[in-house]
């Protein structure tokens, strides 16, 4: 299923479960205008084409005490170790994200950690990974916006 097959109630019952990915059935088919069995097709559907993922609780890091959140930049000595930093980061349950990017760096790694002092542990072990040249670190102080759901209105859009 590619983008250009959803329809305004596909696109609808996605708006909703990235807001609240624990709504009932009825509850979709009652907003969206439809049955419980055909919401359950569409669901079906949905995650058999690979659009809806997975299902997912989001935690409050600070609430879980892990109150320091990072963004750090990835400098490699070559293309040679690309995969490696890659592999490397999916040891370390505190990289919540790695990213491979254009720019200073060759990766983007997004993490949590109880405290500067664990993320100092973190990032000397980061430094440690073969082939890292450099490191460029930035301490997240707040984040007056962060989301897990994506924009979808562009879809609604009639690009014929």
């Amino acid at each position: 299923m590619h983008a250009d097959k959803l329809d305004q109630i596909d696109l609808e019952i996605l708006k909703i479960l990235q807001l609240n990915g624990r709504t009932k059935r009825n509850e979709l088919a009652e907003r969206v205008g439809l049955t419980n069995p055909a919401i359950s097709d569409r669901l079906r559907k949905l995650e058999q084409h690979g659009v809806i993922q997975k299902y997912t609780t989001i935690v409050d890091a600070e609430k879980v005490q892990l109150g320091v959140m990072a963004f750090i930049f990835v400098m490699v000595e070559s293309s040679t170790y690309f995969q490696q930093v890659i592999v490397n980061a999916e040891k370390h349950d505190e990289i919540l994200e790695c990213h491979a990017v254009t720019g200073g760096g060759s990766h983007l790694l997004k993490v949590r950690t109880q405290s500067t002092i664990t993320l100092e542990k973190l990032l000397s072990q980061i430094q440690a990974w073969e082939g890292v040249k450099n490191t460029i670190t930035n301490v997240v102080l707040s984040s007056p916006k962060e989301t897990t759901a994506l924009p979808l209105d562009h879809l609604l859009a009639n690009p014929n």
